[in-house]
């Protein structure tokens, strides 16, 4: 049986960890995006143009990460307030504990895992 509190309490601190991460990638990104506001736009030949371009897509990815996490974990806290969180949602059979604390966001059991 799954220990709902811990889970909740585990999600919802990993939820504000990735808040606060996303903010600051955010940041980060405007810090990014400004700094090329005064540079040359030329990026094929600017020899600072590949970093800068490549920087801009490595935080934007990250960006894009983070984003998804929080829908995973926001899934998860919903399955959680409808009693079915730490149950696969392809076979219906309980998620073993150790995957929940690998992986608080599964949604199923290892055999079907990337199938849900």
């Amino acid at each position: 049986m799954t220990d709902t509190t811990t889970h909740s309490t585990r999600l919802a601190e990993e939820r504000q960890t990735t808040a606060d991460r996303l903010e600051g990638l955010r940041r980060e990104f405007g810090q990014v995006v400004e700094a090329t506001v005064d540079s040359n736009s030329d990026d094929e030949h600017d020899p600072e143009g590949a970093t800068i371009a490549y920087e801009r897509s490595q935080v934007a990815a990250l960006i894009d990460q983070a984003e998804q996490h929080l829908v995973d974990i926001d899934a998860a806290l919903d399955r959680l307030a409808e009693g079915t969180y730490g149950k696969c949602v392809v076979c219906g059979r309980e998620i073993p504990e150790e995957r929940l604390e690998a992986r608080p966001t599964a949604r199923t059991c290892v055999e079907h895992a990337g199938k849900g």
